[in-house]
């Protein structure tokens, strides 16, 4: 699959624009905006202080203490967007009278539009963190078996053995799991005729069925990769002629898109959804204060999603890949246990045990608050749209 055509202008094109805006704006003879007593207005002040914002917090995903791509970090990335779309949403309100204007009024439609893309992703990344709840309620059935256990009886396996592959089936990715499978059941308890069967094939299938049958919130052919593509496609840098045209807001907005385009990328990354891909093709100018970290930290996931047991997990989320590993272990453990345990062997089950307790842990504590936060950039994306098409006089119908 082709990656996404980000490319920016020319070198030449940023002749002008490694001056700030500030000193792009100083070029302007007329302004109504109020003067400081360093000769910046106030609206330059806005706009750069806004690129600063910006930089400081996709600069803080670097350098602060939650492991990349853990649940921690997964929130503060959605944080990041939140606070910079309030700031970007009240750059627009302030400056509504620009919105008209060409070429700024095709730059803040495109970005609309972009954002429009980006709500799917959202509704997609809540199905995964669903799916994901799915996973937390068969860890507890081996906990339920294991843990806190004076003595270990063939029983007690059994019952965490089963909920292990179950587990292990359900962790497949969309594309593995077709071949188990010839279709995923769309609805809960679908073809589930026979679930008094013993038979354990049967059992897993209807086990994948059942962890992949929630109520999915896009199509059976919506792709995430063809949808991240979608929102990064002619995304270029401002030219110079752009940002004076429009007061410095050009660069703005394509602030405002890059954040867009990389938060879902994110996402995608880190957390199941339909079509996973990451070939989007993240090219910014160094001009920008946040470009280097921002790129670092692509480059980083990326890096992460080429490690030989990270290629084909169905998300680059640290706790997924805990789960996975400790599940993995644990079945492992499973297939050579023989009654009586020796003293070595139920040492090791118990110490199996506290690291699927501690994962559990992390998404009983994470998974409502990350949801809650996906549920707020839907908002927070639909709510500046529609104050947006408000502005331009376009009006809007319902999201």
């Amino acid at each position: 699959m082709p990656a996404t055509d980000c490319q920016g202008s020319s070198a030449a094109t940023f002749t002008n624009f490694g001056r700030s805006i500030l000193s792009l704006r100083r070029d302007q003879v007329h302004s109504m905006d109020t003067i400081h007593p360093d000769g910046a207005s106030s609206h330059e002040l806005e706009l750069e202080s806004f690129q600063k914002n910006v930089a400081e917090r996709i600069s803080g995903l670097s350098s602060g203490p939650d492991e990349i791509l853990s649940l921690s970090w997964v929130q503060k990335l959605l944080d990041l967007f939140v606070i910079s779309q309030e700031e970007f949403r009240m750059i627009l309100f302030n400056n509504k009278s620009l919105l008209h204007r060409a070429p700024m009024d095709r730059l803040i439609a495109e970005y609309f539009e972009r954002s429009v893309k980006a709500l799917d992703v959202c509704n997609a990344i809540r199905d995964g963190i669903e799916q994901m709840r799915q996973w937390q309620k068969l860890i507890e059935i081996v906990l339920i078996a294991l843990d806190n256990q004076r003595t270990f009886c063939d029983g007690q396996f059994r019952r965490a053995k089963k909920a292990l592959i179950d587990l292990a089936i359900s962790m497949l990715d969309e594309k593995d799991s077709a071949s188990a499978l010839n279709h995923r059941n769309r609805s809960f308890g679908r073809n589930n005729n026979n679930s008094s069967s013993r038979d354990g094939s049967s059992t897993h299938h209807r086990s994948l069925g059942h962890y992949r049958s929630l109520s999915w919130s896009v199509s059976r052919s919506w792709s995430a990769a063809r949808q991240l593509q979608a929102i990064g496609n002619n995304l270029a840098a401002p030219k110079g002629n752009e940002i004076m045209a429009t007061n410095g807001l050009a660069v703005v907005v394509y602030t405002m898109n890059s954040v867009l385009l990389f938060v879902m990328w994110a996402l995608v990354a880190a957390i199941p959804c339909q079509d996973r891909g990451l070939q989007v093709h993240f090219y910014i100018p160094r001009q920008f204060n946040w470009a280097g970290p921002l790129l670092s930290l692509h480059e980083k996931i990326l890096e992460e999603s080429k490690k030989r047991d990270r290629k084909n997990a169905c998300g680059l989320l640290r706790e997924i890949y805990q789960i996975e590993k400790g599940a993995r272990l644990m079945n492992e453990l499973s297939d050579s246990v023989q009654f009586p345990l020796t003293e070595e062997k139920e040492t090791e089950v118990r110490q199996r045990v506290q690291e699927l307790s501690k994962v559990c842990e992390a998404l009983k504590v994470g998974l409502d608050p990350l949801e809650r936060q996906v549920r707020e950039v839907f908002h927070k994306i639909v709510r500046s749209r529609t104050e947006g098409l408000d502005s331009l006089g376009k009006g809007h119908g319902s999201d």
